[in-house]
């Protein structure tokens, strides 16, 4: 009589067929911090040389570093959190995740499911916990299921519209022995050809030429869409503005048909849109606002078209002359060659046009450099100078991620790239995105160098990331702006002259003084080395020596406070 082996027989661990589904999804990194509940996976890992663990030191901030990984990889992130606590840590973060729409394949250890009935610690609802901020959420009560509940994560999660989706992994089944194939990953073509673009390039030719206005969103970069909007803005030499709170800016800063990014307000972004007899929006959630105004943001006789791949998006808000579902790419490749010949008899006057586009940036760009000029030897560094400084320390190459309030806005007028695909920004809101973004933008561009430029504040929601860049060895310089203040909270409170704050002088709860952080200290205690900069003329140079570096370091930049 024969005696099989376990491994003889087929037979694997839960855990053991998680990383094989995995590996044939092409998942290099899995982000977490792991628990007593993560520890099986973390035990199949011992013998795993092809997925790496990137550890961040506290879950929101793994969270961050696999969104900023998805974001700049382009393909989903794999994220395994520690049980109810861990979740709840994660939160936030998985919030800015959804409303971004950003793939993510969220995992979480669950306790050993044979005596949930004693509630034993570290047990919680994980599924109830995580359904408000993921697409679906389910528990994997047997190995057997780990493939297709697996598989199906990955393809829910990018799937249009795309954003995080949870599985509960309890201890007992990544344990439990199965036969159970890891199966093969689907084929899967996404990018559908929206309808209407016959009647669509039409609706386009028939708008005069400079009456029309393109929006950029988010979905262009998603789709890698940003050579088709550039042939499309070029055709119609109509001006583009990104989205009012954008995660990226998907169309070249230095192109002549650039307009930047629309305000959030409602009543700001429709003084622009009523300048044109129609908009056209390619990709949801273009005009977000954050604080309220009387008006409307699309004004009344400005007629509006949209593309998207989200159905949801189209028609929500404002009503539409057209909107159209599917990919921006593959729409936008259709509906070009329809549009081209019915725009070829106005030539003349788009070439007018662009060459007006290009004069009025040089004069824009000009002013600015103006205005930066004249506050470059001030006392202590404005903002505008310190946005300036760091766009022209970058260049038009590394990868920026900015969670900088105080210098955001400025920061976006000064870019001059021929690249789409450089800047990234925190979309849903909350805090503490930035600096572990940075470390996973990073991984997801093969350890490419990354500028993050972060607030004072914001960059206490995160300083753990230090931590990993530095573990990582990761080219990453972390540039804060340090006003010792909320900004954007003080900022806002002193526009309201009704207020008591205003009226006393009093902002309770926003300086971040008595004691000032001290960042160059702080990133010394994770291994990153850091200088402070406290004159105009040290920024630039600070910030190339960093990148030169080609490791994990940090300029700290002193700007004026509100």
């Amino acid at each position: 009589m024969t005696i099989e082996t376990v491994d003889a027989a087929g037979s694997r661990r839960g855990a053991d067929l998680v990383l094989d589904v995995l590996r044939s999804e092409g998942v290099r990194y899995i982000f977490g911090n792991p628990g007593t509940t993560e520890l099986p996976l973390i035990d199949a890992l011992t013998e795993v040389q092809d997925i790496g663990y990137i550890l961040a030191l506290q879950e929101a901030t793994a969270v961050a570093m696999a969104d900023g990984y998805a974001q700049g990889a382009r393909r989903a992130a794999f994220l395994n959190l520690h049980t109810a606590g861990g979740l709840g840590h994660g939160m936030g973060a998985l919030w800015n995740s959804q409303v971004s729409g950003t793939p993510l394949v969220v995992t979480a250890g669950q306790q050993d499911l044979r005596h949930a009935l004693s509630d034993p610690l570290l047990m919680g609802d994980l599924v109830a916990i995580a359904d408000p901020v993921v697409k679906w959420a389910r528990e994997v009560t047997s190995p057997d299921q780990i493939p297709v509940l697996l598989r199906r994560a990955f393809h829910d999660c990018g799937a249009a519209p795309s954003g995080p989706v949870f599985l509960s992994l309890p201890m007992d089944v990544m344990e439990a022995m199965t036969q159970v194939p890891a199966g093969e990953t689907s084929t899967i073509d996404q990018r559908a050809v929206a309808g209407s673009l016959d009647r669509l390039a039409s609706e386009l030719a028939a708008i005069a030429p400079g009456r029309l206005a393109l929006i950029a969103g988010d979905e262009i970069d998603a789709s890698d869409a940003s050579a088709q909007m550039v042939a499309l803005a070029d055709l119609l030499a109509a001006p583009v503005y990104g989205s009012s709170w954008p995660a990226h800016i998907p169309f070249p800063t230095a192109h002549p048909l650039w307009a930047g990014n629309l305000p959030t307000r409602a009543d700001a972004i429709a003084d622009i849109l009523g300048r044109y007899d129609a908009v056209f929006a390619l990709g949801g959630k273009s005009l977000i606002t954050v604080l309220y105004s009387e008006v409307s943001a699309v004004p009344s006789g400005t007629r509006v078209f949209q593309l998207s791949a989200d159905v949801r998006d189209l028609g929500r808000t404002y009503a539409t002359s057209l909107s159209t579902v599917g990919d921006i790419q593959a729409s936008l490749n259709a509906l070009l060659p329809l549009l081209a010949p019915r725009v070829a008899d106005r030539a003349d006057a788009f070439a007018g046009l662009r060459a007006a586009a290009a004069a009025a940036r040089v004069e824009r760009r000009g002013k600015l450099a103006a205005a930066a000029d004249a506050a470059f030897e001030d006392p202590v560094i404005a903002p505008l100078v310190a946005a300036r400084e760091v766009a022209r320390a970058v260049g038009a190459e590394t990868a920026i991620i900015d969670e900088a309030p105080a210098t955001l806005t400025h920061l976006r007028t000064f870019l001059d790239s021929p690249s789409a695909h450089q800047y990234a920004a925190m979309r849903g809101g909350v805090l503490g995105w930035g600096m572990p973004a940075a470390v996973g933008f990073s991984l997801g561009i093969d350890r490419a160098p990354v500028v993050c430029v972060v607030g004072d504040g914001a960059a206490m929601y995160s300083p753990q990331a230090l931590w990993t860049a530095a573990h990582e060895k990761l080219p990453v310089t972390f540039v804060v702006i340090n006003n010792a203040e909320y900004n954007i909270l003080k900022t806002f409170m002193k526009s309201q002259s009704h207020y008591a704050s205003v009226r006393a002088n009093r902002f309770i709860a926003m300086d971040l003084t008595d004691p000032r952080v001290d960042f160059p200290a702080l990133a010394a205690s994770m291994g990153v080395p850091a200088r402070r900069v406290t004159r105009a003329a040290d920024i630039a140079p600070a910030i190339e020596a960093g990148i030169r570096s080609g490791g994990a370091n940090l300029v700290e930049v002193v700007v004026r406070a509100t």
